[in-house]
């Protein structure tokens, strides 16, 4: 069992000895190959030449070899400026988190006698949660006797989506879950389409910020003489 226990350190201690794996390719001379198939800085094939070969023309072209296909036998590299390489990837990496789109579910609760003026505040964030591309869940909150009554939620359900249906569809009819009746409402906008135009809106906004008033129009002659 004392053996045992050993070896699996002595295992742990080689995996970890030079630290964390990086996820970053081998460049230049980290490059430990005697020969590498290589591609140009415009993408050519240039084809399996040694790595002294590789090594000397990313200098004349005053660029970084780097190990694209390090599994490939022999490994792919390619002739490009790394530092340029990282700086747009990690561009590219976030321009993609900003338009990633994350749908999400809000939600409005109402009573199956809301006033009117509820109702319409009510139904204003319905549309705007619509418009931003996100799913509305509708609960009806019924108590007391109004448990006795379910038509009036469901009615009220109906009205609600008849309302909003140019900005959304009814993606889970009304069904009872105890006390409440639910339904949600999907955006026919996909949450992409809405943050761009969102986007462009704001862009335009401040556009117009920056253009400030309109000049007043200079007085005709006419006006000027009268």
């Amino acid at each position: 069992m004392t053996d045992s226990c050993a070896v699996v350190r002595q295992t742990v201690a080689r995996c970890t000895r030079g630290g964390p794996i990086s996820a970053e390719p081998r460049i230049n001379d980290r490059i430990r190959v005697p020969e590498v198939r290589l591609v140009g800085p415009s993408g050519e094939q240039v084809g399996i030449v040694p790595l002294a070969k590789a090594l000397e023309l990313a200098q004349e072209y005053d660029l970084d070899l780097v190990e694209v296909a390090a599994n490939a036998r022999p490994p792919v590299c390619k002739l490009m400026d790394y530092g340029k390489f990282k700086y747009e990837s990690a561009m590219k990496a976030r321009e993609a988190r900003k338009n990633q789109a994350h749908t999400v579910i809000k939600e409005m609760k109402l009573r199956p006698k809301i006033d009117p003026h509820d109702y319409d505040t009510k139904k204003g964030h319905v549309v705007r949660f619509l418009k931003q591309g996100d799913k509305v869940k509708i609960t009806i909150m019924f108590r007391g006797r109004e448990q006795s009554r379910p038509e009036l939620g469901f009615r009220l359900l109906q009205r609600l989506a008849d309302d909003v249906a140019d900005l959304g569809f009814v993606e889970s009819n009304p069904k009872q879950d105890g006390r409440n009746m639910i339904m949600v409402l999907g955006p026919h906008k996909k949450k992409t389409e809405a943050m761009a135009e969102a986007r462009e809106a704001q862009a335009a906004r401040k556009a117009e910020r920056q253009q400030g008033p309109a000049p007043a129009e200079a007085p005709t002659e006419e006006t000027a003489e009268a």
